[in-house]
């Protein structure tokens, strides 16, 4: 290796981009074990060892084309008899057919404006009702999008502001291959003679134009067709040089060419296996971390793991049910083949939707208002394609390859950061933001070994014993003056006649349920309800009044901290103060909800109205202070991602070490169904379960060894949900019940009441010993436990009617 390369890639290892003139001079470096080194340590700095790929379907919209690049069978002449256009009822069926297979991305691949060549195509594109070829693919695209939920990405050819503008409303993305940027290539007798639309010159200002409009764009370069190496890396800058002034390239294809029958280049030499990874180890450092490289698996279907090893961080697009049209003599892996390639490389297998994570992340800003929405509501909070239909509350299947128990994890990266995160988490150190959110982003391998240590440390903690305890859920009004975009339980008056009527309970059905509770062998009654702008503090006090003068030993469990805010606010006196009433009106614990995300930046949308963080926080370390316990939550899935979660995890670490007062920690994962903010389509459908798994394992190890208990909320996980957690950090049930209205607002189907019979049940069924306890965990009394099996039915609820009330406070 030369002594200026050496220097060049020591920078761009620290994060220095070579120059231009530092980049051409690369095109002389010969060291192709040097190169692809720093191209692979480069690419490990940004993404965790993942490979992406898209499962996509290829749609060939047209294969018309008014150029004659040499090298090409997908473009085709005219033929008498066949339409020149796919019509939109073979488009869908293709379509429908992807999307039945799992596939997420429409990829629409065609010929570059043929109407300005063929007169059967603008004869075509008349009966159909458009004057282009690009206004038509933009009503397909709109037709696929509507009816399938695929996400359409745009490959027509050159393109101006107009067309591209028409088509990022129809599209998550677009693309065009650069190819070379060397205008040698168009002369007679090389490869792009005679094809007025790989001039470079307008490729490259379709691809600015795509900058300034903001659209996700798709680019890369040809290898093998008559350039140079030093003219490969011209082609590379000059796409740097757009990438750099709007952000928008989200990969780079470095492709191969394929010689191909009865094409003018049939006899040309095929670029050998060496050339095309010194150009991607070379694209790589000069673009960075960040971007995605891709090379198609297909092309070179048995070096999956030299490929890796250059740089490469996508695989592209691959297809269960289409071919490749563009390298139709070359079959996509199948995808079983493919995760095992990436595996053997030392990586994972991620699906990616049409758009890039990093895109998909910023929708708002890179999309259409509508296709954003389809975005939103298609991917994970990485960005990632979401894996499977699961999702909390609805009963679906868990998506293929995460059983409990886990397989032990087959070895880490050497790279990886995790042994040493999670000896830090064991040894209870608190760990930093940035280091939890790590945790929150594993999979494959990586999400075993999180899932694995987790569940070790619950075996030390909390032994093999699983508790819960035998409860009653008390929500005595829906109607709140709040505004809350995830919740539908509440009631305003914009909202009282969706998802049920508004009801406000009399203290005569709340003490009959709560009776009702205890001849059923509950030790506690849960008590919340929406902030209803007639109540004050001293509602709060009659309702646990009421339940202990008629049950004295009845534990009362009640009033999230936004209720004893309100209360105290509507007494005029502090906090303190009202929760030393609380306690002499006989309130023995607080639940900790109502805290959401602890992130403002997510609150200021999830919940702008509500207490802040800050507040909240207050609350409940002034319920600390006063000799309550809590318990905490988060509600997660929805606008939130690792970032957030890492923030509230550390938050509630602060407040138990300054406090202690905190029993448990009970992840809630958000059920999107009815849910205002997903209706609205400004949400994603709930955490994946890869997710909601990793937030009961990443929560053992960052709260460790301050908050010893982790539950699982059975209402919203279900049965298969509820073990898996059990088996990857939880150690408790949480409460049977007996009557659940939040979630089952939201669209919940997992029952109103899990019973001390079925809680037994699930809990021995992964070979663990189940254990009723209290709300502080102590013991029951035996009589209770005798008296919560054999319980009688649960007489009909009665939902006394709201009388007249304001409209807000």
């Amino acid at each position: 290796m030369r002594d200026t390369t050496e220097a060049v890639l020591a920078r761009a290892l620290a994060g220095k981009s070579p120059s231009s003139e530092e980049g051409l001079d690369l095109a002389g470096e010969t060291d192709l074990a040097a190169l692809t080194a720093a191209a692979a340590a480069i690419r490990d700095q940004a993404h965790n060892h993942v490979i992406s790929f898209s499962r996509n379907i290829f749609i060939p919209l047209t294969k018309l084309c008014r150029d004659v690049c040499h090298y090409c069978t997908f473009a085709q002449p005219p033929k008498p008899g066949e339409r020149a256009y796919m019509s939109i009822e073979e488009v869908l069926e293709i379509a429908k057919a992807g999307a039945a297979v799992g596939c997420t991305e429409a990829l629409f691949t065609l010929g570059d404006k043929p109407e300005l060549r063929y007169k059967v195509a603008r004869e075509e594109l008349a009966e159909l009702g458009h004057k282009t070829t690009i206004s038509y693919l933009a009503e397909v695209a709109g037709i696929v999008a509507a009816e399938t939920g695929l996400l359409p990405h745009a490959n027509p050819g050159v393109m101006g502001r107009e067309d591209i503008a028409l088509l990022r409303n129809v599209s998550v993305s677009q693309g065009i291959m650069l190819e070379s940027s060397s205008s040698r290539l168009l002369q007679k007798g090389q490869v792009h003679y005679g094809s007025p639309d790989k001039n470079p010159a307008a490729r490259l200002e379709t691809i600015r134009l795509a900058g300034e409009l903001q659209v996700p764009f798709t680019s890369g370069i040809l290898i093998g067709i008559g350039e140079t190496r030093l003219e490969r890396v011209e082609s590379l800058l000059a796409l740097r040089k757009e990438h750099q002034l709007h952000g928008h390239i989200q990969e780079l294809i470095i492709q191969n060419f394929r010689a191909k029958p009865d094409t003018k280049m049939a006899n040309a030499p095929e670029p050998d296996f060496e050339e095309l990874l010194w150009t991607l180890a070379i694209a790589r450092i000069l673009f960075g971390p960040e971007i995605g490289v891709q090379a198609p698996p297909n092309l070179m279907p048995d070096s999956y793991t030299k490929l890796v090893e250059a740089g490469l961080s996508d695989w592209g697009g691959v297809s269960p049910i289409t071919i490749d049209h563009v390298n139709p003599e070359a079959p996509w892996p199948q995808l079983e083949e493919l995760r095992f390639q990436t595996e053997e490389a030392g990586h994972h297998l991620a699906e990616r939707l049409a758009v890039y994570p990093a895109y998909a992340k910023e929708s708002s800003r890179w999309q259409n208002p509508e296709i954003a929405t389809q975005v939103l509501q298609s991917m994970d909070a990485d960005g990632f394609a979401r894996e499977g239909e699961w999702a909390p509350g609805a009963v679906l299947e868990p998506p293929a390859g995460y059983d409990f128990p886990r397989k032990a994890p087959r070895g880490l990266p050497p790279t990886s950061p995790l042994p040493a995160l999670v000896s830090k988490a064991r040894r209870g150190e608190g760990l930093e933001e940035a280091e939890i959110a790590r945790l929150f982003e594993v999979r494959g391998d990586e999400f075993d070994y999180v899932c694995a240590a987790a569940d070790e440390l619950r075996a030390e903690i909390s032994g093999e014993t699983v508790q819960y305890v035998v409860n009653r859920n008390i929500n005595y009004t829906n109607i709140c003056y709040f505004k809350c975009q995830f919740c539908a339980f509440s009631k305003g008056k914009l909202s009282e006649n969706l998802r049920g009527k508004p009801y406000d309970l009399g203290l005569d059905e709340v003490v009959r349920r709560a009776r009702e509770a205890w001849d059923r062998g509950a030790t506690e009654v849960c008590m919340q309800g929406g902030i209803h702008p007639d109540y004050t503090g001293a509602t709060y006090l009659e309702i646990c009044k009421a339940v202990k003068d008629e049950l004295p030993d009845m534990h009362v469990h009640a009033f999230s901290p936004l209720e004893v805010h309100q209360g105290a606010e509507t007494l005029d006196i502090p906090v303190p103060e009202f929760l030393r009433q609380l306690k002499a009106s006989g309130l023995g614990t607080l639940p900790g909800t109502a805290a959401e995300i602890l992130d403002d930046e997510v609150r200021n949308t999830l919940c702008p109205d509500k207490l802040s963080t800050e507040q909240w926080l207050e609350v409940v370390g002034a319920a600390h202070e006063a000799g309550f316990t809590t318990t905490s939550t988060v509600m997660y899935g929805h606008i939130d991602g690792p970032v957030s979660w890492a923030r509230h995890l550390l938050r509630l670490r602060e407040l138990q070490n300054r406090t202690g007062g905190i029993t448990e920690f009970v992840p809630l994962p958000f059920v999107h169904m009815e849910a205002p903010i997903y209706l609205k389509g400004k949400a994603r459908k709930g955490p994946t379960w890869r997710e909601a798994i990793l937030m009961h394992a990443v929560s053992r190890l960052a709260l460790h060894p301050l908050i010893t208990n982790i539950q699982v909320s059975w209402v919203k996980m279900g049965s298969a949900g509820s073990k898996a957690c059990l088996q990857a950090g939880a150690n408790d049930m949480g409460g049977t019940l007996m009557n659940e209205s939040i979630s089952r607002a939201a669209g919940a189907s997992h029952g109103q009441e899990m019973s001390p019979e079925a809680m037994d049940e699930l809990i021995t069924d992964i070979g663990r010993q189940p254990r009723q306890r209290t709300t502080t965990y102590g013991t029951p009394p035996e009589e209770r436990q005798l008296s919560s099996y054999g319980a009688n039915e649960l007489t009909p609820i009665v939902l006394t009617p709201a009388k007249k009330y304001a409209r807000s406070r």
